[in-house]
């Protein structure tokens, strides 16, 4: 599995960031009032975060050797797939949360605090999701062997093209 790289992430940001404001322009071109995430919101992503981080350590545990108990590999698979989509649905919403205050901002009318301080803890919140979801998938990489790459591979795995 391919670790989370900066381009993903910055996609899934810059789509949120688009989502974001276009919500918001959308809803008043057609009369209704911004929208603003609930207060909820930024709490579950920190659980989120930190539900992620509690269910990677038995991993890094198993892959040092200090666990007590045997891993079953598709679990740690299950929670390295989990800290990807994680991080990526942090720097979605994240994002999103951006693209709300972007609008905001852009607006002649000050926005009262309270729609405000939600968007920028959804903001701060999806920071720390993408923060915890990398942070577990590097708890749930193992360590490279040094006969992990041998020089010149294995002749037998090796694809052969063939002429006709």
């Amino acid at each position: 599995m391919k670790r989370t790289g900066v381009g993903i992430l910055t996609i899934a940001a810059v789509l949120g960031i688009g989502a974001g404001f276009l919500l918001d322009q959308l809803l008043t071109v057609s009369g209704r009032s911004t929208f603003t995430p609930a207060v909820t919101l930024p709490i579950l992503l920190a659980l989120l975060g930190a539900v992620v981080i509690v269910l990677a350590l038995p991993v890094r545990r198993a892959t040092r050797g200090t666990a007590t108990t045997a891993l079953n590999p598709f679990r740690a698979l299950r929670i390295a797939m989990l800290a990807k989509a994680s991080s990526i649905v942090g720097a979605a919403l994240g994002g999103v949360g951006v693209g709300l205050l972007l609008f905001l901002a852009t607006r002649p009318v000050t926005p009262s605090l309270g729609s405000m301080g939600t968007i920028i803890a959804t903001i701060v919140c999806g920071g720390l999701l993408v923060a915890a979801g990398l942070i577990a998938e590097h708890l749930c990489t193992i360590r490279k062997d040094d006969d992990d790459e041998q020089p010149g591979g294995d002749p037998g795995l090796t694809p052969r093209l063939h002429d006709h």
